[in-house]
């Protein structure tokens, strides 16, 4: 396997108190641009959800193709974050991130100024292909940059505050620049993401180009073109039809390329995934809990912001109004995870997150056309808060725990990877279930609602089968590893 060296930050010494002495500006300085950096990445997929409807109106755009402003963003980013990830390991992670969070900033100002759908679509596409570079960069910063144990808990668990926050305080944000102009959850972002850029300069250490081991070109680019085709015809299957031809042979075709990409990776002297990587520590279940977290919430949040503004006639500031307790919570709680880590393990948070987030969704399934807002939407609301809140920095830690440097940028890659596939697949399939229901423009809100509950159903489903892992039993080998 290859290895960078980058000029690693000396991590605070043990002390009989806390575990982690202070930690120097320079410190806290670099954690605070990869915190802006992953913060960026939870608030855009967020606050253009809340600004959906809005976009519709605007642009006049159906339902399905509004599908297109979420899906676009996390068909670049699945598909692209594994090899974000090892091209961070390679390539050295300053390097990658600067050039990603650039990239960013462009296609956020693009977004933002232009009308035509399709360029606005292309323009969430490159900020997912951008985010799937800077997103695995920037946790393996953490991880290369702070040694195992009580500090690098402590800044992962800073580092998953601001990105669970960022994810859910969105809806705060996205609500109110939805009420100045859907375009403003586009431009929110321009900014925030210069300023990580120029600090990024100056308090990012450097690292080298590896001098051993190669990029693997052909399991690249099987690996992209691969997820690049499947999520693409999950996501086209609702227009075009689950047994069209144009489906059928996507899959295939995914299928194949895929396949060879499995092929490559045994053979190669230096793969891009080292599949024996999902053997180590707990990968492989942090990865299906990544898949259950993210694939539920997305779809549910898709649903949600559908029927409250389009169906009920909320608007965009109500409906974050309405969901400011689950931001509240996440921010409320996320600091403290590192030490929730420590003193009860990540295995029982995330069984406690997924249990939290089963709850919420059973809950809102007994929701009607005549909803109370303290008794029928904010107890689920709440339960969302705390499962993400306390799941989210739980498989982020799980997924990296016990990993070599040279692989942390794979192994942070993978679980975000899994994190946004997951989203794009569960997300297509409740589009699709969705659309097998009868509503239009003239639809009552009872037929909405009927339309709408077999995705919610699916959302319930997949949390509950995440639950269901959790609680699994451990194996004694990966128990001690």
């Amino acid at each position: 396997m290859t290895s960078t060296t980058p000029r690693v930050i000396p991590a605070p010494a043990s002390s009989p108190a806390s575990g982690i002495q202070p930690w120097t500006t320079r410190t806290w300085l670099l954690l605070l641009v990869v915190c802006i950096v992953i913060a960026l990445d939870g608030l855009d997929v967020s606050m253009v959800g809340v600004a959906l409807p809005a976009i519709g109106t605007e642009l006049s755009l159906e339902t399905g193709t509004l599908q297109w402003m979420v899906s676009a963003y996390v068909l670049g980013y699945g598909s692209l974050l594994l090899l974000g990830g090892r091209l961070a390991d390679l390539l050295g992670r300053r390097r990658i991130l600067l050039i990603a969070l650039a990239v960013f900033a462009a296609a956020s100002l693009a977004g933002g100024l232009v009308s035509d759908p399709a360029i606005v679509i292309a323009s969430r596409f490159v900020k997912g292909i951008a985010a799937a570079f800077t997103a695995p960069a920037a946790f393996s910063l953490i991880t290369t940059n702070f040694a195992e144990g009580p500090s690098r808990n402590r800044a992962i668990s800073i580092f998953t505050t601001f990105a669970a926050s960022g994810f859910s305080l969105g809806l705060i944000v996205g609500g109110l620049m939805t009420s100045l102009s859907w375009r403003w959850t586009f431009l929110f972002s321009v900014p925030f993401a210069v300023t990580a850029l120029v600090l990024g300069l100056f308090f990012i250490p450097r690292d080298r180009v590896a001098k051993t081991g190669g990029h693997d070109v052909w399991g690249a680019l099987t690996l992209a073109v691969g997820m690049l085709t499947l999520v693409y015809t999950v996501v086209s299957a609702p227009d075009v039809g689950w047994s069209s031809a144009q489906t059928i042979i996507g899959l295939v075709a995914a299928a194949v390329v895929l396949a060879a990409f499995a092929m490559i990776e045994l053979r190669v002297r230096h793969p891009l995934i080292r599949f024996g990587i999902l053997r180590e520590g707990f990968v492989a279940r942090a990865n299906i809990s990544a898949i259950a977290l993210f694939g539920s919430y997305v779809s549910f949040q898709f649903i949600l912001t559908i029927y409250l503004q389009s169906v009920l006639g909320w608007p965009p500031l109500s409906m974050a109004l309405a969901l400011l307790p689950a931001g509240l919570v996440v921010v409320a709680t996320a600091p403290f995870a590192d030490r929730l880590i420590d003193r009860f393990g990540s295995r029982l948070l995330i069984t406690v997150a997924l249990g939290a987030l089963s709850l919420g969704y059973l809950l809102f399934l007994r929701v009607g056309t005549d909803p109370l807002y303290v008794v029928d939407i904010l107890p689920s609301v709440l339960l969302l808060g705390a499962g993400f809140a306390l799941g989210f920095p739980a498989i982020q830690e799980r997924a990296t725990a016990g990993i070599s440097n040279d692989e942390q940028g794979l192994a942070a890659g993978l679980v975000q990877s899994s994190s946004q596939v997951g989203a794009a697949l569960v997300l297509a399939v409740t589009t699709a279930l969705i659309a097998g229901g009868e509503h239009t423009a003239d639809a009552g809100a009872a037929q909405m609602l009927d339309a709408f509950r077999p995705g919610l159903v699916l959302s319930t489903a997949v949390a509950l089968a995440g639950f269901a892992v959790a609680l699994a039993p451990v194996r004694r080998g990966a128990r001690r590893r």
